[in-house]
């Protein structure tokens, strides 16, 4: 066990900040023809943005293997991008499927992490994640599959997605966890004082943060919203910039998931990484978002 944690450490990949999300790139959003995948991947790369976050889900089962087609033509070095897949979502009405459930036997694992290198048409995943906690997941079922993949070399990093610290306790007795996509942005904080960041610290599991940009720009309030214009014209940055710096300040060295596709953005968000916040500042938002100030 030691040899193969050893093993999972040294393999592990450097990830891009930020890290560009593939879920509307297919039919669950822009439905992209394989030109316009390769457009966006090509703007993302010339960006600095190398890391793309897929789930076998996205698009009802569809947007990894279109992806995959148009990478594929491409001719692009594999060591120059890093892929991110994600399995354990049964959806319903596909594949026989009566109901949305998780499924983690070593088994299902095992044919998720092959079929996701099949549609994607690569020898490895950077990362592979489980999408969601079950809780009839079997520790040892997940311990097997992971193990033969990263023998195999056919997993480089694991990590999950939505895990509580329960959770990842639970899996950490038989497995190392380097990574946890998790709901966290200025609008959604619980995690920085729930213990889970604090957890993930101690334990070296790096978060990542989809839907970074929360609900500001969907149900924003007057105070908050004057904050961080205040802080955006401070800074000379943009709103959402200004958003992204507050999750890079944390020293759990959050990467935001991006899962716009809008170039501009993705520029955006990559030039955030250049904003050093003053802690006051950091403070001010955060009192800003949660209404009233810390203890």
């Amino acid at each position: 066990m030691n040899e193969l944690l050893a093993q999972q450490k040294m393999n592990k990949t450097k990830i891009s900040t930020p890290i560009q999300g593939c879920m509307t790139w297919g039919k669950w959003g822009a439905n992209f023809a394989t030109k316009a995948y390769q457009q966006q991947i090509e703007v993302c790369l010339d960006l600095g943005v190398s890391t793309f976050d897929h789930a076998d889900i996205y698009g009802g089962y569809t947007t990894e293997a279109e992806f995959g087609k148009a990478l594929a033509e491409m001719n692009l070095q594999r060591d120059s991008f890093q892929l991110i897949s994600k399995c354990g979502i049964q959806m319903e009405n596909f594949r026989e499927n009566a109901t949305k459930h998780y499924q983690y036997d070593a088994a299902y694992i095992l044919k998720s992490a092959e079929q996701s290198l099949q549609n994607l048409q690569t020898d490895y995943l950077d990362v592979f994640l489980l999408h969601r906690p079950s809780p009839l997941m079997q520790v040892t079922e997940i311990q097997k599959a992971v193990a033969q993949l990263l023998q195999q070399g056919k997993i480089k990093g694991f990590g999950v997605s939505n895990f509580n610290i329960q959770q990842m306790a639970l899996l950490q007795k038989v497995v190392s966890i380097d990574y946890n996509q998790i709901q966290i942005a200025l609008t959604y904080s619980d995690s920085l004082t729930n213990g889970l960041l604090d957890y993930m610290q101690t334990h070296q599991i790096q978060p990542m943060a989809w839907n970074p940009l929360g609900s500001y720009f969907k149900s924003i309030t007057p105070k908050l919203q004057k904050s961080v214009q205040k802080m955006a014209t401070k800074y000379k940055a943009t709103e959402d910039q200004i958003l992204l710096a507050w999750l890079h300040k944390h020293p759990s060295q959050i990467i935001p998931v991006m899962g716009t596709t809008n170039s501009n953005r993705v520029q955006s968000a990559k030039e955030s990484t250049k904003i050093q916040l003053e802690l006051q500042d950091w403070f001010v938002l955060w009192e800003a978002a949660r209404g009233k100030q810390v203890d």
